[in-house]
C-alpha cells in the first residue's frame, strides 16, 4: 500500500508522528487506528488492520501516541486523558483532509481511548467504532504495570517496567488513568459498535468485552478470535481481525458518489503510489498496478496483464459458447496467455520489421477438458478459438482515437 509520514500538532503543543495507509485507487473513507499501551504504530495489529482497510478503499492512520515511537512528549506524564486528546487531534485532521466522519479503531487501551475520545470528537464525526482487547475499566491497566504505584501514586515518580520496558510515570499519570469511567462513556454513544476479544486473552480477560457489550447500545456486535493473543502476534489472527474490521466497516463507509460507474465503456482515474490506478465498468470496480520490481505496490493486475486476460477470457468463453449451442461434451477450457515484447521470428512479418516497426506477439495455449469429445471437435473448438471477437480486434486494423476532456 502507498504509505504517506504524516505530522500531527498534539493539543499540548508537541508533534505527533504517524503513517497514513492510502487506497491504491478510489478513497472510500477514512480511518484511524490506535495502539495498544506502550506498543507504536508499527505493532503487528496497527500495520495489518490498517493495510486491510486500504485495500477496500479506507484511508488509514495509524500514529504513535505521545513520549512513543516517533512522537514528541513525556509518557510517564502523559496518561489515558492525553491519548485521548492525541486521538481527537488526529480524527480531527482526517475529518477535513476526506470531508468525512471517520471510523475509529483501537487495539486494547487504544480501544477504551477511541471510545472516549468519540464524545469528544463529536459523534457527527466518527462513522463507527471498533476495538480489539480493550478493558472496560481503564484502571485495569495498571495491574500490568511492574513497580511501587502508591509510591507513584504519593507524588515520588519512579521506574516502572511495561511489558519488559522500562519507564518512569508521575502520579499524574495515575491520576489520569484512574478517573475514566469507560463504561458510562460507552452507555453514551449512539454509533455503530463492533467489539473483537480473545475468550483466551490473558491480559485483558474476555469479561471485559460481555461489559462493554452490556453498556453498548445498538447496532453493536461481538466477534470471538478464537485462540488470539492479545496482541495478536500470530500472522493468522492478525489478518482474520483485520479483515472482519474491512468487511464490517463498509457497511458504515459506502462508496462516495462523485466518481460514479460509468453508463458505457471503462474509465479508468489515477489513485496513490506511483502507478496504482482505480478501474471502472459498468457494473464493476477494481484496481491497475504494477509489481513491486517496477515500482508499484502490487495491489492490482498489470495493464499487460488485463490485455492477457481480455484474450483468454473471451477465447473461454467463446470456445464455450460454441460447444455448448452443438451439444457437445466439453467439460472446461483452460486457456492461458503470455505476452512476448520483442518477436522477430516470424517470417510473415518481416516486411513490418523491415519498416522499424517493433514486433510483439501474444502467446496463447489451451487445454480442452473433456474425455467423450472426438479428434474432430477438439480442432474445431481450436478453430473457433481464433474467431472470439477479441482476437479479431487484436488482429484488426484497431485504431484509437484520443480526445481531451472536460
Amino acid at each position: 500500500m502507498p504509505t504517506e509520514t504524516i505530522t500531527i500538532d498534539a493539543a499540548a503543543g508537541h508533534r505527533l508522528e504517524g503513517s497514513l495507509e492510502l487506497p491504491t485507487g478510489l478513497v472510500r473513507g477514512a480511518a484511524l487506528f490506535a495502539h495498544c499501551f506502550t506498543c507504536t504504530r508499527q505493532s503487528k495489529a496497527a500495520v495489518t488492520v490498517a493495510r486491510a482497510l486500504a485495500r477496500r478503499g479506507i484511508a488509514t492512520l495509524r500514529f504513535d501516541f505521545t513520549g512513543l515511537g516517533g512522537s514528541e512528549g513525556e509518557f510517564g506524564r502523559a496518561g489515558f486523558a492525553t491519548d485521548v486528546s492525541d486521538l481527537v487531534e488526529a480524527a480531527r485532521m482526517l475529518v477535513e483532509r476526506f470531508e468525512a466522519p471517520v471510523l475509529m479503531i483501537g487495539h486494547s487501551l487504544g480501544g477504551a481511548a477511541v471510545l472516549a475520545a468519540a464524545d469528544d470528537l463529536g459523534f457527527d464525526h466518527v462513522a463507527a467504532i471498533a476495538t480489539i482487547g480493550a478493558p472496560s475499566d481503564v484502571p485495569h491497566v495498571l495491574a500490568n504495570i511492574d513497580g511501587d504505584i502508591d509510591a507513584i501514586r504519593a507524588g515520588e515518580p519512579a521506574p516502572v517496567k511495561i511489558g519488559g520496558r522500562e519507564f518512569t510515570l508521575s502520579s499524574e499519570f495515575i491520576e489520569k488513568v484512574e478517573s475514566v469511567d469507560l463504561l458510562a462513556e460507552v452507555s453514551r454513544l449512539r454509533k455503530p459498535l463492533l467489539f473483537l476479544h480473545s475468550p483466551t486473552d490473558q491480559i485483558v480477560g474476555i469479561e471485559h468485552a460481555g461489559a462493554l457489550f452490556q453498556a453498548a447500545k445498538h447496532p453493536k456486535s461481538f466477534v470471538s478470535l478464537e485462540g488470539a493473543d492479545h496482541l495478536l502476534v500470530k500472522e493468522e489472527d492478525a489478518h482474520f481481525t483485520a479483515d472482519v474490521i474491512a468487511s464490517w466497516a463498509t457497511r458504515y463507509l459506502p462508496m462516495r458518489d462523485d466518481w460514479p460507474l460509468p453508463d458505457e465503456g471503462v474509465v479508468v482515474k489515477t489513485g496513490h503510489g506511483k502507478f496504482g490506478t482505480e478501474v471502472h465498468t459498468v457494473s464493476h470496480r477494481f484496481i491497475a498496478d504494477e509489481p513491486r520490481s517496477y515500482g508499484g505496490d502490487d495491489t492490482g493486475p498489470t495493464p499487460y496483464d488485463l490485455l492477457n486476460a481480455a484474450l483468454g477470457s473471451c477465447t473461454a468463453m467463446t470456445m464455450k459458447m460454441y460447444a455448448d449451442r452443438k451439444g457437445w461434451p466439453l467439460e472446461g477450457v483452460t486457456v492461458g496467455v503470455r505476452h512476448e515484447r520483442n518477436h522477430a521470428e516470424e517470417c510473415d512479418h518481416v516486411e513490418a520489421m523491415e519498416q522499424g516497426k517493433k514486433m510483439q506477439a501474444l502467446h496463447r495455449t489451451i487445454a480442452i477438458e473433456g474425455p467423450d469429445l472426438d479428434e474432430g471437435q477438439r480442432a474445431k473448438l481450436i478453430e473457433i478459438a481464433d474467431k472470439c471477437p477479441v482476437h479479431r480486434t487484436l488482429e484488426g486494423e484497431l485504431h484509437v482515437h484520443t480526445v481531451q476532456s472536460d
